[in-house]
């Protein structure tokens, strides 16, 4: 198996927000990354619009020449845009107004017709859908109920506190998902430091998205050194 590398650039169009200016363009680091080697581009179009904008996403279905995954919340304002773009992916997610990032997983089995019901209006329109999950079994067992075949698993709790314990339970619920015939992916959170381990101890994640430290050490390293550095350790 070989891994992937999704790259986020969502955090680029963080800078270029905070002038409301028209630099640095997203789309111009997802065409980096895509030379450097990544496998696809992740973006987040959020509610509030606080990074990534809906001409960001038409830009980027042009242009992107690899796989382009969008998150996204189930409402019926990201339906609308998701079935206009029709991105190749759309990875939903839990949302709320407020959160400084993402701060938990989909829940699945709380909400699995809801899903179910809003993953089947993008599968019918060609799009592939994934659900971004925390590493619980009842979220993993839900999500093929919900009519999917790939999970996201939400690396948040390993992330911030490095406790192994985590780490382990990462690697329980990819082999619990690969079971059920899941594909899975990780992310949120991940630096050069605590994603060695990870590929360590998952070796059965088949892709990683990783944004906010990739475009954090590309202020130091550059863009491309930053995406060959992290595709380094996913590809082992």
């Amino acid at each position: 198996m070989i891994r992937r590398l999704g790259v986020n650039v969502d955090h680029v169009a963080t800078l270029r927000q905070a002038r409301q200016a028209a630099y640095p363009d997203p789309l111009a680091a997802a065409l980096i990354a895509e030379r450097a080697g990544a496998s696809q581009i992740t973006v987040h179009i959020r509610g509030d619009r606080r990074h990534i904008q809906d001409h960001d996403l038409r830009r980027m279905r042009e242009s992107v020449q690899t796989l382009l995954n969008v998150e996204a919340a189930c409402t019926e304002e990201m339906a609308e845009i998701l079935l206009k773009v029709r991105p190749h992916r759309v990875t939903l997610v839990a949302e709320r107004p407020g959160e400084v990032t993402t701060e938990g997983g989909l829940d699945v089995a709380g909400q699995g017709a809801e899903v179910a019901a809003f993953a089947r209006r993008l599968a019918a329109a060609g799009i592939h859908v994934a659900l971004f999950i925390d590493p619980d079994d009842h979220q993993v067992d839900a999500s093929p109920v919900a009519g999917v075949d790939m999970v996201e698993l939400n690396t948040a709790r390993w992330s911030e506190t490095g406790d192994r314990r985590e780490l382990a339970r990462l690697a329980r619920a990819t082999n619990r998902a690969r079971a059920l015939g899941l594909s899975v992916a990780a992310g949120h959170g991940l630096n050069l430091q605590n994603l060695r381990e990870l590929v360590a101890a998952a070796p059965e994640i088949e892709e990683y998205n990783i944004g906010h430290a990739l475009i954090g050490d590309a202020v130091f390293l550059g863009l491309e050194t930053s995406v060959m550095r992290y595709l380094a350790l996913v590809v082992g």
